[in-house]
């Protein structure tokens, strides 16, 4: 029967009261709900998405620092490579004069060499005369693409800006995934219109998400693309418990108490319940490499926004389409699982040791995981144009790894021996320096040349060349040169050259057109060389290398360039892919230790207060971290790499979200072994928990089978791999393995209970009121009461009972 509002306590707890309140007020929160989507769709417009992994390098590794040095002391101008494919050589070479020709061109690599013409390929190293990332830079990109429109062409830019194409791929991996969760929370749901209620609130909670990104200023790619859909897989289970507890209050109540008293059981159920998702989130934050900071923060506010629609968006739904959903309900099309239940207590003596002989089997494994820490190195199923081309590139003319190592400037000749040192490594196959650029005739720039050797380079009459010296020493202060030998003074020829060129700008030296124009042709390669590697206090030497981008070898020979390169400076960087996986490695190690005992310390405090128990949260963690340790015992079975951000990012998701599950068993089974014998207990918990498992974890491991195979990123697709892989193993080994452990375990359990003390609440109140409890403390006024305990003190009162006893126990009491 159904209960009536006037009957409603005047004793409600505080949780009801706010229950009541938010269903009361659903009007003004639907229409700040619509103000604030209204207002995120314009929001999510203004939040900055960095594309560049090494800006997440802590500041105090020697890439980060390099890039920092590079950025503030050197012009990196944007390049290509293009290759056309089925070309003669002389086609080849026409092209190439026209792409000269380019106002945006400044630099045609090309000749005969296999390096850039190999069985009809035609391959073209293009430098602009524009920085990375301005319009210039993208009108130089669109016409070169616009000269070669009538061949058969790939390029591969040293700008690559996929931002576009990622949202495009999330876009669509966030249709599928509603497809899926639609198909999921139909066949898991009671009625037909719950479904719509979920969805609308998670609709929300995303695009509020999303919204508020700009809150942070500047977020990853990585979080940027992957929390939209984690967010749905994450919490959909909060928008399944409230339903759940409606579905319920509702054969007591009216549909208005009904939502009342869901919504205040759901607040303190789902509340818990988020927070072994929030600790294993909350871990990813304590990275060295930031961008776990980065997916940490953005995971947890979208959890955040999560919860607050549930507790408010959710319970106006319910109250607008209640009607509907109780007259949509339909027949449980989840399967009856009892069967497992009898499964699992004939194997619950075999079960547990084998488990334990696995773990520790996948334990080794995993430890032995090959990881990858360079995205290149990581394969994706879908291709987008950029790797396409990079792929055919490569297989045509080999891989190129470069690498910038940055020195002190100011001494040409100790950068001059360092380069020919380094340029004899064999694991070098070219540097380019100002040691190694040729400016004309053979020189380099850091050449020193006599006022002859510089007049007969320029074609300067060597009476004035005499006479620029001169002043190049006394504007230098070199005023020995002056009284001495003028014709050994050695200057170098970029320093003497760019002198030159000042004092020809600013009108000191007339020179006839033809030499004119032609130190103006000279200066244009000079001045882009010395932007390139020169600056006011560092130099800047490239390195090609014939090594792979990562692995042991070519970790070894950075170590070898460093100790080459400290014995000629004290100061030295040395930048590039190879050193960024060199940096990310020494991270990774610490970062993986630190989420491992973080994630576990957290889920480890809440499960102990959830349970009160000290065996149970390690039962359950066992389970789960067997199932990280299974996970990532794959890649080194099948001897194939995985990104090193996909184990720290999952471990952490794996252990917060997925240990849910076994929370939903555990506490099922052990309020229902208080009234049935344990086999029964279990095979009721199953049945039981086999839904919300089945719900939540097909919703997870879906979106990261989408992430894994429909995304083009290397980094998000073995995220996704590692997430779908690593969920359903969690459901497997909660299903099928925890149960054993618990009917084993049952004394364990048992046996490392602990009783937390309740807190003593004092309460105060004044004039007249109603007391139904015991009560310790004083009370100053008129008692009308029945009274069973111990007073201390003085009493002056009409006594209706057998007799009034004095002795210790008025002392023990008050003790």
């Amino acid at each position: 029967m159904k209960k009536d509002n006037a009957n409603k306590s005047a004793n409600e707890t505080f949780m009801v009261k706010l229950s009541r309140m938010i269903v009361d007020k659903r009007n003004i929160v639907f229409i700040i709900y619509i103000a604030a989507i209204i207002f995120s769709f314009f929001s999510s417009k203004w939040v900055s998405v960095c594309n560049d992994l090494t800006a997440y390098l802590p500041a105090n590794t020697e890439t980060r620092r390099g890039l920092t040095v590079m950025n503030d002391e050197f012009t990196t101008y944007a390049s290509t490579k293009a290759m056309v494919i089925n070309i003669t050589y002389p086609e080849a070479e026409e092209i190439s004069g026209k792409l000269k020709d380019s106002e945006f061109v400044s630099i045609v690599d090309f000749d005969d060499t296999e390096n850039h013409y190999k069985d009809g390929c035609a391959l073209f190293d293009i430098t602009l005369n524009c920085e990375e990332g301005t319009d210039d830079m993208k009108k130089g990109y669109a016409e070169i693409r616009e000269t070669l429109a009538d061949y058969d062409v790939y390029f591969k830019d040293s700008y690559v800006d996929d931002s576009e194409s990622l949202a495009s791929e999330m876009n669509i991996i966030i249709a599928v995934a509603a497809l899926i969760i639609l198909s999921v929370l139909l066949f898991t749901s009671r009625s037909y219109m719950e479904v719509p209620v979920m969805v609308i609130t998670f609709i929300a909670a995303t695009i509020l998400n999303k919204g508020t990104n700009y809150w942070f200023g500047e977020i990853s790619f990585v979080s940027n693309s992957v929390t939209g859909v984690l967010q749905l897989a994450l919490s959909i289970d909060y928008a399944i418990i409230m339903i759940h507890h409606y579905s319920e209050e509702r054969a007591s109540y009216d549909q208005h108490d009904a939502v009342v008293h869901a919504l205040a059981k759901s607040i303190v159920e789902i509340s818990a319940s988020s927070l072994t998702t929030v600790s294993g989130l909350l871990a990813l934050m304590f990275m060295q490499f930031s961008i776990g900071f980065d997916l940490g923060l953005c995971l947890i506010k979208s959890i955040f926004f999560s919860l607050l629609c549930v507790f408010t968006l959710m319970p106006g739904l319910l109250m607008l389409l209640g009607g509907y959903i109780d007259k949509s309900q339909h027949k449980n099309f989840v399967p009856n699982v009892s069967f497992i239940g009898n499964i699992v207590y004939k194997l619950r003596f075999v079960v547990p040791p084998l488990f334990v002989g696995i773990i520790v089997a996948a334990f080794l494994f995993s430890a032995k995981c090959p990881y990858a820490y360079d995205v290149s190195s990581s394969t994706t199923d879908r291709k987008n144009e950029t790797q396409i081309a990079n792929e055919m590139i490569e297989n045509t003319f080999g891989k190129t790894n470069l690498a910038a190592l940055i020195v002190p400037s100011g001494d040409y000749d100790k950068e001059k021996q360092l380069e020919k040192v380094i340029n004899n490594m064999p694991e070098v196959e070219s540097v380019t320096s100002l040691a190694s650029v040729e400016a004309k005739d053979g020189y380099v720039l850091c050449d020193k040349l006599t006022p002859r050797q510089f007049a007969e380079l320029t074609g300067i009459d060597i009476d004035v060349s005499r006479l620029l010296y001169t002043v190049y020493a006394a504007d230098n202060k070199e005023y020995s040169k002056l009284v001495g030998n003028l014709e050994n003074f050695g200057v170098p020829l970029l320093d003497m050259f760019m002198f030159v060129y000042d004092l020809k700008q600013d009108g000191y030296v007339n020179l006839d057109d033809d030499l004119s124009d032609q130190l103006d042709d000279l200066y244009v390669k000079l001045d882009s060389a010395k932007k390139q590697l020169l600056s006011d206090n560092y130099s800047r030497i490239l390195l090609k290398l014939n090594l792979p981008v990562e692995g042991s070898e070519t970790f070894d020979f950075i170590d070898k360039v460093h100790n080459t390169a400290e014995k000629y400076y004290d100061e030295v960087y040395l930048v590039g892919n190879s050193t960024s996986s060199y940096d990310l490695r020494k991270s990774f190690k610490r970062d993986n230790i630190v989420i491992a005992i973080l994630t576990i310390l957290f889920v480890v405090i809440v499960l102990f207060f959830t349970f009160k128990s000290a065996g149970l949260p390690i039962l359950l963690i066992a389970v789960i971290q067997g199932s990280v340790w299974m996970n990532f015992s794959i890649p080194y079975i099948m001897s194939k790499p995985i990104y090193f951000l996909s184990y720290l990012i999952v471990s952490s998701i794996q252990m917060g979200a997925n240990i849910d599950y076994a929370i939903v068993i555990s506490n099922r089974y052990m309020e229902t072994k208080k009234t049935m014998p344990v086999k029964e207990a279990m095979r009721d918990t199953l049945n039981f928990a086999f839904p919300t498992i089945l719900t939540s974890g097909t919703i997870l491991a879906s979106a990261g089978f989408l992430i894994g195979k429909l995304s083009t990123s290397p980094a998000i697709v073995s995220i996704g791999k590692s997430l779908c892989s690593g969920t359903l193993m969690s459901m497997f080994l909660v299903v099928m393995v925890l149960p054993e452990i618990l009917l084993l375990g049952d004394t364990i359990i048992e046996n490392t209970k602990v009783k937390l003390p309740a807190p003593e609440i004092v309460h105060k109140e004044t004039g007249r009121f109603i007391v139904n409890g015991r009560v310790r403390g004083y009370i100053n006024g008129f008692v009308d009461a029945d009274i069973r305990g111990i007073v201390r003190g003085e009493m002056r009162a009409n006594v209706s009972i057998d007799s009034i006893s004095k002795g210790e126990n008025g002392n023990e009491e008050d003790k």
